[in-house]
């Protein structure tokens, strides 16, 4: 039995309850209509899933499809310059994350071989020590600065770079790109320069692969003759773009919520062994890959509701990973928590396939810049750090930080 609540017209964006916590609407909506209709900014009568049961029914049902070209693309917030409605594009080669079986599984099988949870074990040593090199450049800076330039955004990015094969002396050119990219604030014509910028470059560097191979994933993948080279760039761009984006965005989120709990953060210098789980915790409490969106390709009953065939339906993955259904207390951040079960990483088909690589970086980052830096702290205000409220990845554009003193 539902009970009677307005049905939101837009997505509820504003973080009005705290940098870390859902817009307090969201969290609303889920207590009293985890299933809710929405009413989206060019009028379309869609729908929005915050509750947990709810979000892992939907993304385990492949009736929800994740492709963008099988009708009428609607935006849950208003996007600058966007005609309403949009109408659907091509398939894009080689984006899996915007396909359905069996396109999706083809493609994804050629890579669950690099990213096996052995593979990246393998990984690990090399990953610590890319993690303590960039400490090494940190601690030679004099503070104040911005970790997220000095250390969130170049150390994942030299995992992927190095796993992938991009040269990372290109990383100003395709970081700047991919952030464009990421804005939601940004006319469309803005959006498809960084889109072509990113995908012109990777086309170019996986052509040259093909030619003359190297040691390295992009090699691994332009060896086999069944993936064009448009495939190929496409699934270069999805590895390239989740691969530093999310990891870069989790760092810097995650120690400035460590530095705003700083008993939280005491207890995990004094244990390290609860990293692990704090990591898990850590993501579950701050979900920066939010928003996701499905297309039901038939009438669909969910949680008490029939999603008619043809509507477009917002996942809101923080909303899920903070429903009290599922986790007590959930909007405490507690590095003691066992946060198995949450959707950060999604779930289905569609499960993050770099999530071992994501955490063992996050572990990696974390555990080098505690141990490391005992002292550090913010350099302003926390009111004063700049949200990314305005990107479709959640995190802080800056994050100014000072120590008075770093161990070896």
């Amino acid at each position: 039995m539902t009970q009677p609540v307005p049905v939101p017209h837009g997505l509820p964006m504003q973080r009005d309850a705290g940098p870390f916590d859902p817009p307090s609407r969201l969290t609303r909506l889920r207590e009293a209509r985890p299933v809710s209709p929405l009413v989206f900014p060019d009028g379309h009568e869609g729908w929005l899933v915050t509750g947990y049961d709810a979000v892992r029914q939907l993304l385990a049902d492949t009736r929800f499809s994740s492709r963008q070209d099988i009708g009428i693309l609607h935006m849950p917030y208003e996007t600058p310059g966007m005609p309403a409605p949009v109408e659907p594009s091509p398939q894009v080669p080689g984006l899996f994350i915007a396909m359905d079986p069996p396109d999706h599984t083809r493609l994804r099988k050629k890579l669950t071989g690099a990213f096996t949870v052995k593979r990246m074990k393998q990984l690990e040593e090399h990953i610590v020590d890319i993690a303590e090199r960039q400490l090494d450049e940190l601690a030679r800076l004099t503070p104040p600065v911005d970790l997220v330039k000095e250390f969130a955004l170049p150390m994942p990015s030299l995992v992927i770079c190095e796993l992938l094969g991009v040269p990372y002396a290109d990383r100003a050119s395709f970081q700047a790109d991919s952030a464009k990219f990421m804005e939601r604030d940004v006319t469309l014509e803005e959006k498809m320069a960084a889109y072509t910028g990113l995908t012109t470059y990777l086309a170019e560097l996986v052509t040259r692969k093909r030619a003359a191979p190297d040691d390295d994933l992009l090699s691994d993948l332009a060896r086999q003759d069944d993936l064009t080279v448009e495939e190929l760039t496409g699934i270069a761009f999805l590895l390239l773009l989740a691969g530093h984006e999310t990891t870069a965005n989790m760092l810097a989120l995650g120690t400035f919520a460590l530095l705003e709990h700083p008993g939280q953060l005491a207890e995990l210098r004094a244990d390290p062994d609860l990293l692990p789980g704090a990591v898990e915790e850590l993501m579950r409490y701050l979900s920066v890959a939010d928003i996701f969106f499905r297309y039901a390709t038939e009438d669909i009953e969910l949680g008490g509701e029939t999603i008619p065939e043809g509507s477009t339906v917002i996942v809101s993955l923080l909303a899920a990973n903070r429903d009290p259904k599922r986790f007590d207390n959930p909007d405490t951040l507690d590095v003691h928590r066992t946060a198995r079960g949450h959707v950060s990483f999604g779930h289905g088909i569609h499960q993050c396939l770099g999530q071992q690589l994501a955490r063992i970086e996050m572990r990696a980052g974390f555990a080098g810049l505690l141990r490391r830096f005992p002292t550090l702290q913010l350099a302003v205000p926390a009111g004063e750090v700049r949200l990314k409220s305005d990107m479709n990845i959640y995190g802080v554009h800056e994050l100014p930080v000072t120590w008075t003193e770093t161990a070896g």
